[in-house]
């Protein structure tokens, strides 16, 4: 069997209104479930598909510092 995260994902957000969006995304945050991480590369994937050069800079730069407070462990 088949199946598509990315449809999936997709279909399950398609008519949510942006609140939700956001409650969705600061609850699997909350929760550390890495059953959630799928869900947040689709929703990576359409924010870089979307982005202009400026802001893949910002995205990249702040994934690098976060990777490096978060590495000071």
């Amino acid at each position: 069997m088949n199946i598509s995260i990315r449809k999936h994902i997709l279909s399950n957000f398609k008519d949510v209104p942006k609140k939700e969006i956001e409650e969705t995304i600061i609850e699997s945050i909350g929760d550390k479930e890495e059953l959630t991480l799928p869900g947040f590369g689709v929703f990576f994937e359409l924010l870089w598909q979307e982005a202009d050069k400026e802001m893949k800079d910002e995205i990249i730069n702040r994934i690098e510092s976060a990777i490096k407070k978060e590495s000071n462990f």
